[in-house]
């Protein structure tokens, strides 16, 4: 059974309930489809900054739904941990200076290990990376 990695831009399009992104996830298996939890981290990180700008109460509680609706969305895929061989495989990746960034790398060395095709709109980036297959479910 295929297994597809959502990577960040993807998993905001489905949290905003885009058409083909939600048309698409409801065409695969559930058990199939998985978060990592270095797109968690990134989800996580872009929330930091809002909630730590909120300047009154109104703002807070914005931040405070917008948290709540990210972890609702989550418990939706199963989650992948980091594993020391997708460790190795993005130090191997680092070394090979593809340009392509940390978290990107972080992720294809989790779905390299996985097997897994990483689902994203980024085909620039993560197209640079040897054996990595990608889809995406925007279009």
């Amino acid at each position: 059974m295929p297994a597809y990695l959502l990577d960040t831009d993807i998993l905001t399009l489905y949290q905003h309930k885009h058409p083909k992104v939600l048309t698409s996830i409801a065409s695969h298996r559930h058990d199939s489809i998985h978060l990592s939890t270095v797109t968690i981290e990134e989800q996580l990180s872009g929330w930091s900054g809002t909630a730590r700008s909120a300047k009154d109460h109104s703002q807070q509680e914005v931040a405070s739904r917008l948290l709540g609706s990210m972890v609702r969305s989550w418990c939706q895929f199963s989650i992948v941990l980091s594993s020391v061989p997708a460790m190795l495989r993005f130090d191997q990746l680092v070394k090979a200076k593809l340009n392509v960034g940390r978290f990107d790398f972080r992720i294809a060395s989790i779905a390299l290990e996985l097997g897994a095709a990483v689902v994203t709109r980024n085909r620039r980036d993560f197209g640079r990376i040897p054996g990595l297959v990608l889809e995406d479910w925007s279009v």
